[in-house]
């Protein structure tokens, strides 16, 4: 039996917590994760170093709380997408009648590869769906800029307050929607300048020296492997799913690079294809979810011309 707010809840119960202070934050998460503690319901948290230590010192001692690295859950949405589902189809197989979790943003996601962050928050209302979860992701006001808080309203269908009360909300879009709507992403500096490499139709060996070449002294070997295997999937799809003229172009920055691989195509009819596992969706899109797992950011930009898939590795921001 469900507990709490989700009580009679069928599936995924998502809610954002706004705050602008401490004690706002705690008035939320402490009666929450004490709660679930209390119902013996698995209860689990996931946040930033500060916050961790804030929750820590503010929940009775008797509380029953996994505490998570939040750096390492939410290093990249599709890895934490794996992680939880994984965490969640281990309570359930236990018979957890309801598991709570509170996650966190890195302050990263903030910045330049917010709109990867976004789409995670979105698409989880469908990943997550197969499990009685209910999840409360913290966003301080404070430091969150307001364009990104009108997105937070768009992908929780509900937000929890410090006075107890959990509301709708009435921005929110269904994942499908919100995931299929055309949103510009603004293009890496980096791209400012001529690429160091230029390639038209290439194989995936020549995209793959091209970027062997342009990562010499940028990028560690773990990143540059992780880039290659991206790459490959990337030339692969668009010449198979794309359509002509497909090309990739190639830019080195101090500590980056990136990737761009075009096609003529309308790109991926999927709206989740890259964030949920290839093996959940019937529609397939295996290589796109390798090439979400292997960068430091992916993005894509349909226009008039046909859709571009651009790729970071090394540091995105």
């Amino acid at each position: 039996m469900r507990t709490g707010a989700a009580a009679g809840h069928d599936g995924y119960y998502h809610e954002a917590v706004p705050y602008s202070s401490d004690e706002e934050l705690l008035a939320v998460l402490v009666p929450f994760l004490a709660g679930g503690s209390e119902a013996g319901e698995p209860t689990l948290v996931a946040l930033g170093e500060r916050n961790t230590a804030l929750v820590r010192s503010a929940l009775p001692a008797r509380a029953r709380v996994e505490f998570l690295r939040g750096g390492a859950v939410y290093s990249r949405p599709t890895s934490a997408i794996r992680t939880y589902r994984r965490l969640l189809a281990g309570h359930l197989a236990a018979g957890a009648p309801q598991i709570r979790i509170v996650g966190e943003l890195p302050a990263t996601a903030f910045g330049a590869t917010w709109d990867w962050w976004a789409r995670y928050e979105s698409a989880i209302n469908h990943a997550y769906d197969e499990f009685p979860l209910w999840s409360l992701c913290p966003y301080d006001v404070r430091s969150t800029p307001p364009d990104k808080m009108l997105d937070v309203a768009r992908t929780h269908p509900r937000t929890a307050r410090p006075d107890g009360t959990h509301v709708p909300s009435a921005a929110y879009a269904d994942p499908t929607t919100y995931l299929s709507e055309p949103r510009p992403v603004p293009p890496d500096p980096v791209q400012a300048a001529p690429p160091h490499a230029e390639l038209v139709a290439p194989s995936p060996s020549a995209a793959r020296a091209a970027v062997r070449a342009a990562a010499d002294g940028v990028l560690g070997d773990d990143d540059l492997e992780d880039l290659i295997v991206a790459v490959s999937e990337a030339v692969t799809n668009a010449a198979m799913h794309g359509r002509a003229p497909f090309g990739m172009r190639v830019w080195r920055g101090a500590d980056r690079v990136v990737v761009t691989v075009s096609d003529g195509g309308a790109g991926p009819k999927d709206p989740f294809a890259g964030l949920i596992p290839a093996t959940d969706r019937a529609t397939g899109g295996r290589g796109l979810w390798i090439v979400h797992q292997s960068c430091n950011y992916v993005a894509g930009q349909a226009s008039p011309s046909g859709f571009t898939l651009r790729l970071t590795a090394g540091n995105p921001d």
